[in-house]
């Protein structure tokens, strides 16, 4: 498996070379070089706010398309919690569920109910794991890459759980073998998903070897023949709905949270939100936490990039769902199954892919470069550069994929140096050798009309600083 996989890619094609993408990447993963934006695929986490925030459409998402379910001679689908969601005036979510199978899937697995297994679990790990208060939730894979890659020190505060989406196509999975005879490679699992991280989960997960999910449609693409299918279903629809409030709920913000039955959490969303919590708890600025849930997206999986509603009226009318809804309705059957289905079988490795060299002291000495250059530009991190900051310019610089000259304003000022020098220099020439005086003249002309320009340059920005 590639460990820097990834499902958010450009369309070169599409892209304008703004910088809109640069600014809001959590991980400062994208340039824009040669009027082209540019993705750092290790220091990518999929989180998708390219995608929501490019003007131009040239950031998207790397699925499956629904054509995929004819490889299989047996398919599961395993609609996430945000999929209810979507919806108007959805009283009973095994409406959905009947549609799907309509819809050409043979079974169907909800993955709320592997959340209510999943949150049974947290529980029993968290009483008996005291000493190691907080956790972190690791249901978010964007978050968990995000630790992975920059907050080493909070690995070991990782909840070594999988996430609902793996416990329920192991169950799926399973469950489909024995009901149909079928070895596993004729079945095919097929989580629907609300953002692309979950479809690099599938190909590189994080805490299991190999992700039995086979294969990850968007929510928007299955929407709309959705919508169709679930029309045709009767009043006396097929009772498959395995889940109660507490898996559903996990489609919002808090809502895993909230199936701990404790008051020390905290819940944060928003992958700006999340890196400032993840800075404060690795400064110990919390006190008290059990357990920490954290969503990269806007109001957690009903805000991903791939759903259809509006975030926050998604989340609305989950709330609403949940009214008609007992607690839980899945419960672990024994121990063993708890030990099978639910802890890693593999741990998270910090990956130093921000280090500025190869050890230590070559990263010492490189950090120094970069905090000298950091000296010499103006500090207004505009982007400009093609880097989202000043200091990631340095960076660049010090590991060789940018020059100094792509600042504008160091550009500017070296033009105003040169200039000057030049015109010294025409000046010694001109008091040293009274020959070629036509050359002296035009070079001095040459120089001011330089300097005029860049002086009318200074105060256009002026200008423009002032409105």
């Amino acid at each position: 498996m590639d460990k820097f996989y990834h499902s958010v890619r450009l369309e070169a094609d599409l892209c304008k070379g703004c910088i809109n993408c640069i600014k809001r990447c959590p991980t400062q993963a994208i340039r824009v070089r040669g009027g082209k934006a540019q993705i750092n695929p290790k220091f990518c986490i999929d989180c998708g706010e390219c995608i929501r925030v490019c003007p131009h459409h040239a950031k998207v998402a790397t699925y499956d398309k629904l054509e995929v379910l004819k490889q299989y001679r047996y398919t599961v689908a395993l609609p996430a919690p945000s999929l209810y969601s979507q919806f108007n005036n959805l009283d009973d979510v095994n409406v959905v569920l009947n549609a799907l199978l309509l819809m050409g899937f043979d079974d169907v697995f909800e993955v709320s109910a592997a959340a209510e297994l999943v949150s049974e679990a947290t529980r029993a790990y968290l009483s008996a794991h005291e000493e190691n208060y907080p956790f972190i939730s690791t249901a978010c894979p964007s978050v968990v890459r995000l630790i992975r890659v920059r907050f080493p020190n909070l690995i070991p505060h990782l909840l070594p759980l999988n996430p609902p989406v793996e416990v329920a196509a192991v169950m799926a999975a399973e469950r489909a073998m024995k009901k149909t005879g079928l070895p596993r490679e004729a079945i095919g699992i097929c989580f629907i998903s609300p953002c692309p991280s979950k479809v690099t989960y599938s190909k590189a997960p994080l805490g299991t070897e190999k992700s039995q999910v086979d294969r990850v449609l968007a929510i928007k693409d299955v929407y709309p023949k959705l919508l169709s299918h679930m029309k045709a279903v009767g009043p006396d629809a097929q009772d498959l709905s395995t889940s109660g409030k507490i898996g559903v709920s996990w489609g919002r913000s808090g809502g895993e949270a909230g199936g701990l039955f404790t008051e020390n959490y905290l819940a944060a969303d928003g992958i700006e939100n999340v890196i400032r919590v993840l800075e404060d708890l690795e400064d110990q600025k919390f006190t008290n936490l059990k357990f920490v849930e954290l969503n990269a997206c806007n109001g957690g999986c009903v805000g991903g990039v791939l759903n259809v509603e509006n975030p926050y009226v998604a989340e609305v009318k989950l709330k609403r769902l949940r009214k008609y809804m007992p607690v839980a309705r899945s419960h672990m059957e024994n121990e063993e199954q708890a030990e099978q289905i639910v802890p890693w079988t593999t741990g998270v490795q910090y990956e130093p892919v921000f280090s500025l060299g190869e050890n230590m002291m070559e990263s010492f000495v490189r950090l120094n470069q970069v905090e000298r250059l950091c000296r010499k530009f103006p500090g207004l991190d505009c982007g400009s550069c093609g880097a989202p900051t000043c200091k990631a310019l340095a960076e660049d610089i010090v590991r060789g994929q940018a020059s100094e000259n792509d600042c504008v304003y160091y550009l500017r000022e070296n033009l105003h140096r040169l200039s000057e020098e030049v015109s010294v220099l025409a000046d010694d020439l001109h008091a040293g050798d009274h020959g070629g005086q036509e050359t002296l003249r035009i070079l001095k002309e040459y120089i001011q009309r330089i300097s005029s320009e860049m002086s009318l340059l200074d105060n256009k920005d002026d200008g423009e600083s002032g409105d």
